[in-house]
C-alpha cells in the first residue's frame, strides 16, 4: 500500500508538471512569434592546444526553457560562460536580447546566473548571504529576498550558516540567489544537482512556473529526464559541436 501510495503521488507530481508545460504552449501557440533571446554565430573556443567548441551557429526564443546535454567535460559549462559573458569567444559572435557580448555589452544586464557550484560565506545564514548580494546593485529589498528564499523551499528565519548546509540546501540558495532579482533570463548550470527526488520534482515546478511568467532559461545537464521533462529545445554539446535534438 505504501509503495502505491508514492506511486500516486508521483504521478499527480507529473501530471501537473504535464499541465504546466501544456498552459506554457497555450500561451505561445505560433512558435515563430516566440523572439530570439540568445544568438551563437559561428562562435569557437579553446584552451590551449584543445578546442572545446567549433564554430558553432545556433538560436534560442524566448520564454521557454532550451535544455544543453553532454557528457561531463563535454563544454556545457563553457558554452554557458559564453552566453552570460564571463568567457568570450575567440571566433563568431554570442548576441543576447540584440546586443553583443564583449562590444555593446560586457555582460547581460538583468540575467540570473548558477555556473558549476554556488559559492557562499559559509559563517553566514543563507538570508544574509543574499542580503549581502543584492546590496551589490540594490534593485531589490528584504521582501524580495524572502520571497526567493521561500520559493526555493528554504525558510529565511533560519540562522544556520550555510558552511552546514547540505548540498541540496546549498542548490536550492543557489536557485535563490539567480532569481531573486526577478531577471527575465537564467543561465542555469546542473540547477538540481544535489537535490533528492521531491526536491528535484519542486525545482521543476518551479522551472516551469517562471517560463510560465515569460523567463527565458538556459539549464545545461548530464541528467536526461532533467531536460526531456523541462525543456521546450534540447541542444548536445560533442566533440566541440552543438546538435539540436528536440
Amino acid at each position: 500500500l505504501a509503495g502505491s501510495s508514492d506511486r500516486m503521488r508521483s504521478h499527480h507530481r507529473q501530471y501537473a508538471l504535464c499541465a504546466e508545460k501544456a498552459w506554457r504552449f497555450l500561451r505561445h501557440p505560433d512558435i515563430e512569434r516566440i523572439e530570439t533571446m540568445f544568438v551563437f554565430q559561428n562562435v569557437s573556443k579553446k584552451f590551449g592546444a584543445e578546442q572545446v567548441l567549433n564554430h558553432i551557429t545556433a538560436e534560442f526564443g524566448s520564454g521557454q526553457i532550451h535544455g544543453i546535454i553532454g557528457k561531463n567535460g563535454s563544454g556545457k559549462t563553457v558554452f554557458l560562460k559564453l552566453a552570460c559573458g564571463l568567457l568570450h569567444p575567440d571566433e563568431g559572435q554570442v548576441l543576447v536580447n540584440g546586443e553583443q557580448l564583449g562590444k555593446d555589452v560586457d555582460f547581460p544586464d538583468n540575467i540570473g546566473i548558477i555556473i558549476e557550484s554556488p559559492g557562499f560565506l559559509s559563517y553566514h545564514s543563507g538570508y544574509k548571504n543574499l542580503l549581502y548580494l543584492a546590496s551589490l546593485r540594490n534593485r531589490i529589498g528584504k521582501k524580495e529576498i524572502e520571497s526567493a528564499i521561500r520559493k526555493v523551499g528554504l525558510n529565511p528565519a533560519d540562522k544556520k550558516p550555510v558552511g552546514k548546509y547540505s548540498l541540496g540546501m546549498r542548490q536550492r540558495l543557489g536557485i535563490a540567489q539567480a532569481i531573486m532579482e526577478n531577471p527575465p533570463l537564467l543561465i542555469l548550470d546542473e540547477p538540481l544537482n544535489g537535490l533528492d527526488k521531491n526536491g528535484i520534482e519542486e525545482m521543476r515546478a518551479l522551472l516551469l512556473q517562471l517560463t510560465a511568467e515569460g523567463k527565458t532559461i538556459l539549464l545545461a545537464s548530464h541528467v536526461k529526464d532533467d531536460v526531456e521533462i523541462l525543456c521546450d529545445t534540447v541542444s548536445e554539446v560533442a566533440d566541440g559541436t552543438l546538435t539540436r535534438t528536440k
